[in-house]
């Protein structure tokens, strides 16, 4: 560990983020669809609303044992790149849903009514007017979301992050390396531990690097979303 490169450990970081908000981002906006255009004032919503929040303040830890018990055993996934992935995808399915229902409720309600005077249905006014115009907001909560995963360590520390790999995995179903275990790995399971600290560092400057990269991204593309509702 005193030695070599860190590119599988930065391309597994890249495969665990991507795959998790591919997988998520689509559940989570119907989900937040549903709550906030479908769904009636009622127990039933009060009960999902309190369930969305009160997972929202479960410790990682607690998700990465679940990703365990879940993906690892019971799927047999065993250690894997998708066992982490759908780990994180569950953490962070309550921050997508809470995000992008806020946003969706933010657009006017004004809006909603133009469109349906003008003889469109309620998904075509859905889909035309208000996420059009919601999502800014929805790219908002996946910029944090995307960044929030790209640091835990917990969740893929039970399910899918390897203390060494050669390479870059060839299939879904291997472990990878990460960058937020690299560091915790270099930290406290390193024989040398003085001759890795600048590695260390080197480290967590690459994960700082990597999520400011994709909050960039992230950035530039509601920018763009916002330039084109403005016209």
């Amino acid at each position: 560990m005193t030695k070599g490169c860190i590119f599988p450990v930065i391309v597994g970081t890249i495969l665990l983020t991507m795959i998790c908000m591919v997988v998520i981002i689509p559940i989570g906006l119907t989900t937040a669809i549903f709550l906030a255009e479908y769904s009636k004032p009622g127990f039933l919503l009060n009960s999902v609303n309190m369930s969305i929040y009160t997972l929202a303040g479960v410790p990682s830890v607690v998700f990465g044992l679940f990703g365990l018990s879940v993906f690892v055993i019971t799927f047999n996934f065993g250690m894997s790149l998708l066992a982490g992935a759908f780990t994180l995808a569950v953490m962070i399915l309550p921050y997508i849903i809470s995000t992008s229902e806020e946003a969706i409720k933010a657009v006017p309600y004004s809006f909603r009514e133009a469109s349906l005077a003008c003889g469109t249905t309620k998904w075509q006014t859905i889909w035309k007017v208000v996420l059009p115009t919601a999502l800014p907001g929805i790219l908002t909560g996946a910029i944090l979301g995307t960044a929030k995963v790209a640091g835990e360590t917990a969740p893929i520390m039970f399910t899918a992050a390897a203390f060494f790999t050669p390479g870059i995995p060839r299939s879904v179903f291997e472990p990878v390396m990460a960058l937020p275990y690299h560091i915790y790995v270099l930290a406290t399971a390193g024989t040398h531990i003085e001759q890795t600290r600048p590695i260390q560092y080197g480290t967590a400057l690459t994960l700082i690097i990597l999520v400011l990269g994709m909050n960039l991204l992230g950035i530039i593309l509601r920018s763009k979303q916002r330039v084109k509702k403005a016209w």
